[in-house]
């Protein structure tokens, strides 16, 4: 964290809408029609009319307080590279609809990490991070011998379990414990939405780039191709891409879907 960094920080979108006048109003109500509901995007009229109720209430508590008209707003939320708000239009639609950007969200989701939680677990994450180291012994374990010994030691304990069970012996979580797993699933599925509108914006900022690409270029149209067919190529061979496209295996598996059903 060094200081010239963050001097430049400062023109971060998240960092902006943490600083801005009116930071209380905008980030108080992203989360209320945004966040709470788990809502991914409102038409122009719907947000506006919500904007407009969340002003009325205001108003009447201090009356000079916001003086522009919601529609004004949602147009500065939404202008500029480092808008608060993303604006688009629907496809086969002609009217605008909004949803939050990234950075947005990283300003809620910090806030909300500052709120004082009455229950903290800490169990479940410790035996996150031993799994997962776990799974990453196990996954690059090149000597043969050595992880069959490991799947002989599961099966010793499967089999002991299988026998406890038999003798009518369960072991079940106790009520703090299933608290404690849920919250940490409850949080991260949070984590995971967040990944997606930042997966997103980043494909949509590869379009751009794409767009200015072929509307700049001096170069004859087969050698353009290649150049933005070698960039998809790149992105697609980085830890990124094989990351999204093994997500989007795990997602699009009819096998995993039933599974994910099944568990909920």
């Amino acid at each position: 964290m060094e200081h010239d960094y963050l001097l430049k920080l400062r023109q971060h979108p998240t960092w902006r809408l943490l600083c801005a006048d009116n930071s209380a109003l905008i980030i108080s109500f992203f989360y209320r029609v945004f966040i709470q509901p788990n809502c991914r995007s409102l038409k122009q009229s719907e947000l506006t009319e919500k904007l407009e109720d969340t002003l009325f209430h205001l108003r009447q508590i201090q009356r000079n307080k916001y003086p522009k008209t919601a529609k004004a707003y949602l147009t500065d939320w939404a202008n500029g590279e480092n808008a608060f708000l993303r604006k688009y239009y629907a496809d086969n639609s002609d009217e605008p609809e909004f949803d939050l950007t990234p950075a947005s969200e990283k300003s809620i989701e910090w806030l909300r990490s500052l709120e004082q939680k009455q229950f903290i677990g800490t169990e479940s994450r410790l035996l996150t991070v031993f799994e997962l180291l776990a799974s990453i012994l196990q996954t690059t374990q090149t000597d043969p011998q050595q992880r069959i010994a490991e799947l002989e030691a599961q099966k010793t304990e499967i089999d002991a379990e299988i026998s406890r069970l038999q003798q009518g012996e369960v072991i079940s979580y106790d009520p703090r414990q299933v608290k404690e797993r849920f919250y940490q699933l409850e949080e991260t599925a949070r984590s995971l939405l967040m990944d997606f509108r930042q997966v997103e914006e980043n494909f949509r900022q590869l379009d751009r780039r794409t767009r200015e690409k072929i509307a700049t270029s001096s170069k004859h149209k087969g050698d353009l191709l290649d150049d933005i067919f070698g960039e998809q190529d790149d992105i697609g061979d980085s830890d990124q891409g094989k990351s999204f496209q093994a997500f989007w295996g795990l997602l699009m598996s009819p096998a995993r879907q039933e599974e994910f059903n099944n568990l909920i």
